[in-house]
């Protein structure tokens, strides 16, 4: 887990593994949480040893809403999602994302992460169409 966090960069910081959301009565996990500083926003991370399935997105949209419901504070940007599976099909990831409003990102996970820089430049796209998305 340190390494991971290392490779994330600087102004990463981790909130919890198995991040515990309670909506209603029901109880739910965010596989991660890391709250990072120069975007001051939450970032989930879902994990899915398996390929992608438009239900995963749903899951992250969900645990989005109620971080940014119920955990964000007021001087925060909204959260991001981070959805790490096995294997992808980028036609399927297409339309999973077509209407999506909330800022998510799909990739394949390896057992190396990418460069530490093209991983924040990814992060840095997805703040920049979160701004968008809130102007209008």
């Amino acid at each position: 887990m340190n390494s991971f966090i290392l490779e994330l960069g600087r102004d990463f910081l981790f909130v919890g593994e198995e991040y515990r959301l309670q909506v209603g009565n029901s109880g739910f996990h965010i596989d991660l949480l890391f709250y990072h500083r120069g975007l001051q926003c939450l970032v989930a991370f879902e994990l899915k040893a398996d390929k992608l399935k438009p239900g995963h997105l749903g899951q992250l949209n969900f645990y989005l809403e109620a971080l940014d419901r119920d955990v964000r504070k007021r001087n925060e940007n909204p959260s991001i999602g981070i959805l790490l599976c096995k294997d992808k099909d980028t036609e399927v990831v297409e339309y999973a994302l077509s209407r999506n409003l909330s800022p998510a990102l799909v990739a394949e996970y390896k057992t190396q992460l990418p460069d530490k820089e093209l991983l924040q430049q990814k992060l840095h796209v997805l703040f920049e169409a979160s701004q968008e998305s809130n102007e209008l």
